[in-house]
């Protein structure tokens, strides 16, 4: 891309509102668990979502091979859980130890999180280096009360 044109857009991109989320997804018992921040409602019926998953993280080939994730929406006062998916994990690193987690088909659903959703993935589009996935969501639950965590970028060219 044009270096000017890539300084042009680069505010106007990362003011694009996100939530923060700790994207889950389980197969053959590995588990992992992201930190994901593009995600959107993307249909009233079925209720379905988008979500972006960047093409180097280890967690595609679990949701690739189960077609299912779960969404943990992060709240407002869970910087914990920022710390502990911010780092990152290798395939065989275990992402959820020290948390209180329950298994749900497609994922973990984390107890510290205000909501979740569970989704079977229907499709996915190559998004130059991020792969899209597009999922039905199946099951989900509030938490408790909170509001959820919303961020707005300094740039549109990093997370």
């Amino acid at each position: 891309m044009d270096t000017a044109l890539k300084e042009q857009i680069a505010r106007p991109l990362g003011l694009i509102p996100s939530g923060c989320f700790v994207l889950t997804a389980s197969d053959s018992g590995h588990s992992q668990g992201i930190l994901a921040s593009w995600v959107q409602q993307a249909g009233f019926e079925p209720p379905a979502v988008s979500v972006a998953v960047r093409h180097n993280r280890p967690i595609r080939s679990l949701i690739d091979r189960s077609g299912h994730f779960v969404l943990n929406l992060i709240g407002q006062d869970t910087t914990e859980l920022f710390k502990h998916f911010g780092k990152g994990f290798e395939t065989d690193q275990p992402a959820f130890e020290g948390l209180k987690t329950r298994n749900e088909p497609g994922g973990v659903v984390l107890e510290d999180c205000i909501a979740h959703l569970s989704c079977r993935v229907t499709g996915k589009v190559d998004a130059g280096d991020h792969t899209i996935y597009v999922a039905t969501v199946i099951d989900g639950g509030l938490h408790g009360e909170g509001q959820p965590n919303v961020r707005i970028r300094t740039s549109g060219f990093n997370y």
